[in-house]
Parts: structure tokens; C-alpha cells; sequence
């Protein structure tokens, strides 16, 4: 009799994750970054997309997402939308394109057993998303101060250089 509630309470559970597997997957995604290094400790990357499956999802469906090796997890936002963000040091943060890999739990399990066997491996993700990220403003080459220095230097010896010249 136990054993009949246990194979019943197995047979659930394998058809219930085996439901919340998004098939087809379409996503639409806008991208913000920090663009101003100047007034900033930390570069944001920050991705919201919207998740359409040809099947309906469960309100728990959850999201993982790995940029550049970093583990990342999927903030449900809204009804299927989710965002994803991370922060760099600006001095780490490269101009280009990242890569946003989105797995759901299935794909992001394999992941996670297939690093443990080879650190280098690659698994399917459910969807990739590209943030592009043309880079940050650091600054002036040269700072106003300097600047100043230099012309106000170069002002004085062609005054002092015209006034000794005058008097001879």
C-alpha cells in the first residue's frame, strides 16, 4: 500500500518537471550599461527579457544565466519577463558584446555536472542574449588642471621672454 503512494508521489513528480520545460523558446531583450566610469566604483550590466513558450509556465518557472563563467540567476520581474545583471570594476569592464547564456533548471543541472567533470565544457543553453556594451568614459586624456598649468607656464615665459626683449 506504501509503496503504491511513493510510485504515485515518483510518477507526479517526474511528469510535473518534465511540464515546466519551455518549449520553443522566443525571447525579445533590451540592454542597459554604465557608460560613465568617472562617477562610478562598478560598471552595470543589466538585461530584462521576456520569456514566450509554446507552452504555458508555471508562476515558480525559474531562470539561472552565465555570463563569461560567472553563475547568475534570472530575477522573475513580471508575468515572463526576468532580468539579469551583474556589476565589473571598470577597469575589468571590456567594450564589445557579452554573451548572456539563460538555461532553465534541467539545462542548468547539466551544466553544473558537466563542470565538475571539465571545467571548459559547454552546454546548450535554453536561449542567449547579447548585451552589447560600447564602453566607458574614463575621463579626459588630459586633465584641466594640467592643462592650465602648462598654458599659464607657456603665457609667462613668452610675457617674461617679449618684456626682455623690449628692454634691451
Amino acid at each position: 500500500m506504501v509503496t503504491k503512494y511513493i510510485l504515485t508521489v515518483l510518477a507526479l513528480a517526474i511528469c510535473g518537471s518534465l511540464a515546466e520545460t519551455c518549449k520553443n523558446p522566443q525571447a525579445g531583450a533590451d540592454s542597459f550599461t554604465s557608460l560613465d566610469a568617472t562617477i562610478v566604483t562598478q560598471i552595470a550590466y543589466i538585461t530584462e527579457f521576456t520569456l514566450k513558450c509554446d507552452n504555458p509556465l508555471p508562476q515558480n518557472f525559474a531562470l539561472y544565466a552565465e555570463v563569461e563563467g560567472k553563475p547568475l540567476t534570472a530575477a522573475r520581474i513580471a508575468e515572463n519577463r526576468y532580468q539579469v545583471s551583474w556589476t565589473e570594476e571598470p577597469s575589468k569592464a571590456r567594450a564589445g558584446v557579452h554573451e548572456v547564456s539563460i538555461f532553465d533548471e534541467e539545462g542548468w543541472a547539466s551544466l553544473r555536472r558537466a563542470r565538475r567533470s571539465d571545467p571548459s565544457v559547454t552546454v546548450a543553453p535554453l536561449l542567449s542574449i547579447q548585451l552589447q556594451h560600447p564602453g566607458s568614459y574614463s575621463g579626459p586624456w588630459v586633465n584641466s588642471e594640467i592643462l592650465a598649468t602648462v598654458l599659464s607656464i607657456i603665457v609667462a615665459y613668452t610675457a617674461l621672454r617679449n618684456k626682455s626683449m623690449i628692454l634691451a
